[in-house]
């Protein structure tokens, strides 16, 4: 699995980091594992978020270990991101 994550630009979810579970011509799927599951993803346009290039070795690590990466998983993923997103902000 290509492991991407993506930021919301627009709407409620504003600012929120996702982890992309799949897509078609229009929409991403994403799943944060706590709010929005692998079982039901969130809909999103794609002009509507921002793609996250640099994403922490291990957190791509974890997300690659299954086919399909489970709510556990992405709830990891995502919380390696903000903790290094945090320590830089604070450099």
């Amino acid at each position: 699995m290509d492991v991407r994550m993506a930021k919301s630009k627009a709407g409620h979810d504003k600012d929120q980091i996702y982890v992309i579970i799949k897509e078609d011509r229009e929409y991403v799927y994403l799943a944060d594992g706590k709010y929005r599951s692998v079982g039901n993803p969130k809909r999103k346009n794609k002009k509507h978020i921002q793609m996250i290039r640099h994403i922490p070795k291990e957190a791509a690590e974890l997300l690659e270990q299954k086919a399909v990466p489970g709510d556990p998983e992405i709830k990891r993923a995502l919380k390696l991101y903000q903790m290094r997103e945090n320590s830089r902000s604070e450099d």
